[in-house]
């Protein structure tokens, strides 16, 4: 087990290794500049800038310069907002981010395999048909959309919710919904179709046949191993709700790490661009290694390491 973990984590540091150094040539191979503005610079303030932060050095010295500023943890200061590093921006808006990606990943776990499990035990009877139809509204409508009628419907025409913003708490259930939508439907529709296929295997027909009661065939047998295809979308599920879905953060005005990556990209504040692009990749990483250890957990044929001759 630790040797895999140490193996994943060496593969994880080259994956983050390539993810930064493509992220800052394509950066850097972006017309124009962080300062260009419609206001022109005049040419000794863009020297005196450049300068600054180092982008007057040639471009291999920089690359090398951003990795080691990468490996003591420092992503860099922001070229739009004077005096702030983009690791307290991101250290600002992780919290907002994080607090409306963990209820939007319990309302997926808790809506979404219940959902399945009811469709699957009631299958082509008005419950599955109900659930069926809901998943497919949910995967085909865009995030965006809901977000867009919802804010609407539940927040100028009812005013239930507030238009934007997290002023309490109520602030959070239109991007949740918005946020979530998708994933319970996608999840629903996976764990039904994984219940099915394992509720018709033998030794699903001999728990039957043996007398054991439903839930107990359900919970014991027939649920752990059909939450497999589900952990394998859990790992990306999460990290892209925990890291915050642009789109909605910024119809919402939530100043989380989403609508920051919106802003630096209209504000061309590269640096900004290039950390929570490496957040990201980072989480995203991390997310898939806990789902290949939770493997094991659900299913001890599974083995991490190679077997011996």
């Amino acid at each position: 087990m630790y040797s895999y973990v140490l193996r994943r984590l060496g593969m994880m540091a080259v994956t983050l290794l390539a993810i930064i150094t493509l992220t800052f040539f394509l950066m850097h191979a972006v017309p124009g500049g962080p300062f260009v503005s419609e206001r022109m610079l005049a040419p000794e303030i863009a020297a005196a800038l450049n300068a600054k932060y180092g982008l007057n050095l040639p471009i291999w010295q920089q690359y090398f310069n951003y990795i080691g500023s990468i490996a003591s943890f420092d992503l860099g200061p922001s070229f739009k907002y004077p005096g702030v590093s983009i690791n307290s921006m991101i250290a600002a808006g992780l919290p907002v981010t994080l607090r409306t990606g963990l209820l939007a990943v319990l309302c997926v776990m808790a809506l979404g395999v219940p959902m399945g499990i009811v469709a699957a035990l009631n299958r082509n009877r008005w419950p599955d048909t109900t659930v069926m139809f809901v998943a497919t509204l949910g995967v085909a409508i865009p995030s965006y959309v809901i977000a867009t009628v919802s804010l609407y419907v539940f927040a100028l025409r009812l005013g239930w919710v507030p238009t934007f913003g997290l002023e309490d708490w109520r602030g959070y259930f239109l991007p949740v919904f918005a946020l979530s939508g998708f994933w319970i439907s996608f999840v629903s529709r996976l764990t039904r179709s994984a219940l099915l296929e394992t509720l018709d295997q033998d030794y699903m027909i001999t728990a039957r046949a043996k007398g054991l009661r439903q839930h107990q065939i359900l919970f014991k047998h027939g649920l752990r191993n059909s939450l497999l295809p589900v952990v394998t979308v859990l790992g990306p599920v999460v990290a892209n709700l925990i890291t915050g879905s642009f789109v909605i953060e910024q119809i919402f005005a939530l100043p989380g790490i989403g609508r920051q990556f919106v802003l630096s990209i209209t504000n061309r504040d590269y640096t900004a661009i290039m950390g929570i692009t490496i957040f990201y990749a980072a989480i995203l990483m991390v997310m898939i290694l806990i789902v290949d250890l939770l493997y094991v957990w659900l299913d001890p044929r599974i083995k991490l390491t190679k077997a011996q001759p």
